[in-house]
């Protein structure tokens, strides 16, 4: 494997090989310390940040559904000072540079978010969680307007100095809009998608299985709406891409690759087998080898349609 070049680069960000983990699915990291080799992760994206802490949603919060799971943790986190105080000194530890994923529920929030990490050390980014309700528009998901999406990105890259990475929102008619939305916003790079809306029913009670009532949908199930996605959102914009939905293998990985992605992450998957990122990183570099390529990014949009 030391023929093998696994490094991309997203906007500005410098990684040693495509492989990320997924904001809420990894923790603040060290949950996973004994499980995986953090330093030969690409990337590491914690869980979702507010300015304040948050509760979450009431339990039940999880179902599994088949090839998937619903969740509806509703952005439980210890808030930005904590964050900042008590998880940042592990992660500084690390070789692997970590995002922060930021959300909020006005333009206000999500500017100060970004404020407060541009200049804190051992954060290398931020990724920027549009899929919220914008309380000062009824509710709406920032995410599902375009006017919305860009104020929020342009608001974040005023005030945040490193990369910026927005996440986009599956639920939408056009995902393509949205991205060039934020492309024009400011934004480094673009990650998709994020869950899809779902629920479930339990028939014997006639209630709801999430306390939420509906939840987000991921896993294997959304892998072929995200990869659609991800390759639309590579031919109507010229952002870098990470591609997020489903991804459990090396097999899964390289999809999104060729689709267009230049890094992954991989989500639902770490619950399932806590060291499938490892094995996804060396499942790459075999599927090069094999195939006679010497660097990853020559894989990146290789999809043939013609």
């Amino acid at each position: 494997m030391t023929n093998v070049d696994l490094s991309v680069a997203i906007g500005p960000l410098k990684l040693q090989n495509p492989v990320m983990t997924a904001s809420g699915t990894f923790g603040y990291a060290k949950e996973f310390d004994a499980l995986v080799d953090l330093n030969r992760l690409g990337a590491i994206v914690v869980k979702g940040l507010s300015l304040l802490p948050a509760k979450g949603n009431p339990p039940p919060r999880i179902v599994e559904t088949p090839c998937g799971m619903l969740n509806a943790i509703g952005l439980e986190n210890v808030g930005v000072e904590a964050f900042v105080r008590d998880k940042l000194p592990f992660l500084r530890r690390l070789q692997t540079p970590v995002l922060a994923n930021i959300y909020g529920t006005d333009v206000q929030a999500y500017a100060e978010l970004a404020a407060r990490l541009s200049e804190i050390e051992g954060v290398a980014g931020v990724e920027v969680n549009i899929s919220c309700p914008n309380v000062k528009e009824g509710g709406v998901a920032f995410g599902a307007d375009p006017r919305t999406a860009q104020q929020v990105t342009e608001a974040v890259r005023v005030r945040y100095k490193g990369p910026v990475v927005v996440k986009l929102s599956p639920n939408v008619s056009d995902i393509t809009v949205i991205a060039r939305a934020v492309a024009d916003g400011g934004a480094d790079a673009v990650s998709l998608i994020n869950t899809i809306t779902g629920m479930a029913i339990d028939i014997n009670t006639r209630r709801p299985k999430l306390a939420n009532i509906t939840g987000g949908l991921s896993g294997p199930a959304i892998k072929p709406v995200a990869l659609r996605m991800v390759w639309q959102v590579a031919r109507a914009v010229k952002l870098p891409i990470i591609g997020i939905g489903g991804i459990m293998n090396a097999e899964d990985a390289l999809a999104f690759i060729i689709a267009g992605a230049g890094a992954v992450q991989i989500g639902t998957g770490n619950f399932v087998n806590p060291g499938c990122t490892m094995q996804i990183v060396d499942g790459i570099a075999d599927y090069l080898l094999a195939h006679g390529m010497t660097r990853v990014r020559d894989l990146i949009g290789t999809l043939q349609v013609d």
